[in-house]
Parts: structure tokens; C-alpha cells; sequence
């Protein structure tokens, strides 16, 4: 395995403290590459206005200058500059932004119109210098991803390239279409350590993905820590866990926190998912009181569903699942808390019913705002709880109503978003459950058009599932996410009206040399013509 991060190296990227190192390798020569524009970026800017009598080329002598007193301003600079140094062999030091003749990279918080919001910027390229405005500093930082993409691909080179450096010259102003855009990574069925998770985040944030949903709990095991009930862990979440007995492992506290550091580093907002009232094998194996007849059923290893459920009218359970929340809650500054709700087949509709009436206000109670799978809109909840819609049909009833009442969606249709579909029949990873998914199906939809009476305005935002039944590594992740995760994140970001395939391909195949520099391990899908 490669690009392995340490704990040491995650805590103190995720504090930005890094000091300045040159890389000591020599430059290496690297292959021609045609000319960017300034629309050849993943997800499709808003608009563009390229001027071919201007580009920018970073040199020796390029400086970055951040906003003077902004320490977030700062922070995305000393970002920009730790992924630029390695292929350029530059200094790019970040300094105050103040007039100097020496070209630069600035980074200036205000002075932008309202219409970008918190997380659009906007970047003008001149020869002199590059200039990204924002609102915030998650602008900022959308910004210099957008900048990265404009460079060579050599950029992404661990080691010193020889490259000419230019940036194409013009005007981009972008904004995203929704506010939530979000990967989903499933920890219960086979574990993913801290690395593979922060590596993963690494390539989320490149394409502008803002929210990282963690299905921590299942049936094959628990993945997160409780101190009111120690053995989740160290059984639930021990050696035999996971599909086939091969995924054993769960984050610690400690372990959680340093991820959502890492994350909100990148402007990622971690989502924690606690599955209940089914999906609850691991804690019942594991705590015999959790289970109405009082005996402890086996661990379950396999990919069924829909067998478990906690036992509704006993107390025990809602202490269970208060403390759970409590916890998971206290470590999450994010505003969301996923309680699952999908594929309770154990329990009855009544059941389902007084469930959720007791755990949705103790969601409300620790200060989080409650999301779950669409199942949850049968129970009529109070408008702030947000719905996530897996489905493979285009009407649901329930979804549908609940919109009309308020409730926003998450659009997650499994045979357009399921990251963990095979790509074909020939696949060697994955299930089909929900049919094949190849890059143009992971793109050709609208989220604001694929449920009858769910429209735009009803649509908080999109997000890619990966599960982990037949994942085992890193390599796997990213196997199953490049791609087509760049397809979701440009659904979720671009306009509707910017929607194209024929364009989409074309950026996506020019993606490949950055992702091979990367070392990831992406499917070369033959609808998309690779660099």
C-alpha cells in the first residue's frame, strides 16, 4: 500500500503547522502537455470568460499573499503552497497581501458579489498574477482546488517536475447548485482505517465534495467507540467483524476526532451514522439486554438484511440509543447526526412508529439535526429532519409529501449514485443489486428531476454511497469511486443547464494523468477517452 499518513503526519496537517521543506529530489524531465482552459476544470464552473492575451506562469520567485489578520486565509495558503511545492521545487512563501512587484498567488477574503455564497470564489488570471476572492475561506479554498486543475498535471507529482507552470488567463465565477455534496464511506462492513479515510478525504476535496457521511454501525459490526458501553468495541468491533470475519477494527475517540480535524481542515463536514432500529446485529450480539428475549444472537458475517431489530417497548433500548447519541454527538461539530432507519423489516410499521417519536427529539436534544434514509418519511417527521433517498424508482409517495411539507433530500438513487455497483458484468469488485453503473449512468440524471414531486427546491443536495461488502483496502475505494464519485460532485456543484456528457468526458478523461501521479487506482472506463 502507498501514500500511507501517520497519526503524527494527520494531526499536524490537520493544524496546518507544517514548516516549509523543499524537495530534494532533481528535476526530471516531463512530457508536453496541450495548453488548459479555463473551463477544462471538474466540477464545471458557473461561468467563464477566457482571455487568451493574458496567462500566468509560476515561477521561482512566485509568492502567495493571504488576506492581512485572516488566520483561514492563511491557512488555505499555506495549503496551496504544501501542494504546490513537491512538483515545482518553489519556496512560495505565504505572506501578507500587500503591493509588491513580485508575481503572486493571492488569496483575499470580501470584494466579491453575494451571489457566490459561503463557498463560491472567484479567480481572475492575469500575467502579473492569479487572484481568488471569496466570502469565506471554504471559497478560498474551492478556489485553489479549481487553480490546481488549472496547472499541469505534472502539479500532482510527488517529486520535482520540469514543466512550464502557466495558468490560462481570464475570469471564472463559480458557486455550487446545492449545498450538500457528499461521499459516503461504510466502516461496519469491513473496517477503514484512519489513513485510508483521511486519503480518501484527500480526494474528495479536489473536486469540491463537502460532506463525508461515515455508516460507522451495522450488522457485521461497530465501528466507534462508546465509554457507556464498552464492549461494542472490543467485541462488536474485534477480530471475526466484519463481511466474511475479514473487516475487524473501529475508530477510537481519538481516532474520530483527528478524522473530523482532517476533514474540516479540507471544508469537509463529517456525518456520523448510528443505523437503528434494524441494521443492529453487531450491538445485540453483543449486549444480550439490547434483544426482547434477553439471549444474544450470533455475530452475522454474510450480506443479509432486514433480520435484527432492537426491542421497541423495552427502556433499556432507549437508554441504549441516548447514550449512543450522546456520545457521537459530543465529538461531532458537524450539524448532522444520520440515524439510519432503512430496511427495518423486524419491526413493524407500529414499532417503526414509536421508535422514531422517542430517537428523533433525542437527535434535537444533543444539539444535532436528525437525517436518516428515506423509510423515514413513512413516520410523517418534523420538517428539519433530513431525508436520503437510496430508491431505484422516480415516484415515492412518502418522499414526495414529506417535500411538499418541507422536509429538504438527499438524493442518493442506488442505481445512478451506489459507488459500490459493479461498473459491468465483469467488474471483479462490487455487487448488481441494483444493476450495472457506468460513468455516463453516474452522470445523465437530474437530482431536482428524479423523483415525481420532489423538485429543486426541496433538494438539499446529492451523495455517492460506497459500501464495503467486498472492499478491502484503499485501492478498492478508489477503484470503485474513479470515475465516477467527479460525476456526483459535478451533479451536486454545476448548474443544470452546464449539464453536457460530451464535455464531461473529455475533462474526465483529462483527469487520468493527475490520478496516475496520484497512484489511484481508478477504473479506465471505455465510454471516456483517457489522456
Amino acid at each position: 500500500m502507498r501514500r500511507s499518513t501517520s497519526i503524527t503526519r494527520l494531526l499536524a496537517t490537520a493544524a496546518l503547522a507544517l514548516p516549509l521543506v523543499l524537495p530534494a529530489a532533481p528535476a526530471v524531465a516531463a512530457p508536453a502537455a496541450p495548453a488548459r482552459q479555463l473551463s477544462d476544470v471538474i466540477p464545471a464552473p458557473v461561468e467563464t470568460r477566457p482571455d487568451t492575451r493574458d496567462a500566468f506562469t509560476l515561477a521561482p520567485h512566485t509568492v502567495i499573499r493571504t488576506s492581512p489578520g485572516s488566520t483561514t486565509a492563511r491557512r488555505v495558503g499555506r495549503q496551496l503552497a504544501e501542494t504546490l511545492r513537491p512538483a515545482t521545487g518553489y519556496p512560495l512563501p505565504v505572506l501578507p497581501a500587500h503591493s509588491t512587484p513580485l508575481p503572486e498567488i493571492a488569496l483575499l477574503i470580501g470584494g466579491v458579489d453575494a451571489r457566490l455564497g459561503p463557498e463560491g470564489y472567484q479567480l481572475d488570471v492575469t500575467r502579473r498574477g492569479v487572484t481568488i476572492r471569496a466570502h469565506t475561506a471554504a471559497g478560498l479554498f474551492a478556489g485553489t482546488q479549481t487553480l490546481r486543475q488549472l496547472l499541469p498535471a505534472q502539479i500532482e507529482a510527488p517529486d520535482r517536475q520540469r514543466a512550464i507552470w502557466r495558468v490560462p488567463g481570464g475570469r471564472i465565477i463559480d458557486y455550487p447548485r446545492f449545498a450538500y455534496r457528499g461521499a459516503m464511506l461504510d466502516l461496519a462492513r469491513h473496517f477503514h482505517t484512519v489513513d485510508e479515510i483521511t486519503a480518501y478525504l484527500d480526494l474528495l476535496s479536489q473536486y469540491k465534495i463537502n460532506y463525508l457521511h461515515l455508516h460507522l454501525t451495522d450488522d457485521q459490526g461497530w465501528r466507534i467507540q462508546i465509554d457507556s458501553w464498552p464492549k461494542l468495541t472490543t467485541v462488536g468491533g474485534g477480530p471475526g467483524t466484519g463481511v466474511d470475519g475479514v473487516g475487524p477494527g473501529f475508530l477510537t475517540k481519538a481516532d474520530y476526532r483527528a478524522v473530523v480535524a482532517y476533514a474540516a481542515a479540507r471544508h469537509i463536514t463529517i456525518v456520523p451514522e448510528i443505523d437503528m432500529p434494524g441494521h443492529t446485529n453487531a450491538a445485540q450480539s453483543t449486549y444480550a439486554e439490547l434483544n426482547c428475549d434477553g439471549v444474544a444472537p450470533a455475530p452475522r458475517t454474510d450480506m443479509a438484511v432486514g433480520y435484527s431489530s432492537l426491542c421497541i417497548d423495552d427502556e433499556r433500548t432507549y437508554r441504549f440509543v441516548e447514550d449512543v447519541i450522546r456520545e457521537v454527538a459530543e465529538m461531532t461539530p458537524g450539524p448532522y447526526l444520520h440515524i439510519g432507519g432503512d430496511e427495518a423489516h423486524a419491526t413493524t410499521d407500529e414499532e417503526y412508529r414509536t421508535f422514531m417519536a422517542r430517537v428523533l427529539p433525542l437527535v434535537a436534544k444533543y444539539g444535532k439535526r436528525a437525517s436518516g434514509w428515506n423509510e423515514v418519511t413513512q413516520v410523517d417527521p418534523p420538517t428539519d429532519v433530513v431525508a436520503q433517498y437510496w430508491g431505484t424508482g422516480t415516484t415515492n409517495a412518502d418522499l414526495a409529501e414529506a417535500a411538499a411539507r418541507g422536509t429538504t433530500v438527499v438524493m442518493s438513487p442506488a442505481n445512478k449514485a451506489y459507488l459500490d455497483m459493479k461498473y459491468d458484468a465483469t467488474t471483479r469488485l462490487g455487487l448488481q443489486w441494483a444493476g450495472h453503473i457506468e460513468v455516463r449512468d453516474a452522470y445523465d440524471w437530474d437530482p431536482a428531476r428524479r423523483v415525481n414531486g420532489v423538485g429543486e427546491n426541496a433538494i438539499l443536495g446529492v451523495e455517492a454511497p460506497l459500501w464495503s461488502e467486498t472492499l478491502r483496502s484503499l485501492d478498492d475505494i478508489e477503484y470503485m469511486a474513479f470515475p465516477r464519485l467527479p460525476a456526483i460532485a459535478e451533479l451536486g456543484w454545476s448548474t443544470a443547464a452546464s449539464h453536457d456528457w460530451e464535455s464531461f468526458r473529455t475533462r474526465l478523461g483529462e483527469q487520468a494523468p493527475r490520478w496516475r501521479l496520484q497512484q489511484v487506482d481508478f477504473y479506465p472506463s471505455p465510454q471516456v477517452p483517457w489522456t
